[in-house]
């Protein structure tokens, strides 16, 4: 998480892709108010980590249902979580949830930083 972090927050494209499995997928939404959005591979992600860059410059650390998340504010716009899976030192998947209703009944622990 903490080089994917750096590297989300320093613009670094190539840096973003080394973290990411080449086959990654993240799913964001999915809630009964927010459709499910699907984004496949370390490029296309590195793509879209890039255009979020100003929220991963204030994430806390948490656990989402017990795997490794940070919590990123959007001003005026409440929170995202985004929880990490990783095998072999790469993301193999993220999730984002960023409607309260889809944090609805799941365990979300904010970590001492």
């Amino acid at each position: 998480m903490d080089a994917f972090l750096a590297a989300a927050r320093g613009g670094d494209f190539e840096a973003l892709v080394a973290v990411l499995d080449p086959d990654v997928v993240s799913r964001s939404g999915g809630s009964a108010v927010e459709a499910l959005t699907v984004v496949r591979w370390a490029a296309n992600m590195a793509r879209r980590a890039i255009m979020f860059a100003p929220y991963a410059r204030s994430v806390r650390f948490a656990l989402l249902d017990g795997s490794p998340a940070v919590i990123a504010a959007h001003e005026g716009e409440g929170l995202s979580v985004m929880r990490f899976t990783t095998e072999r030192g790469k993301a193999v998947e993220l999730f984002v949830i960023s409607h309260p209703a889809g944090r609805a009944g799941r365990d979300l622990v904010l970590l001492d930083e």
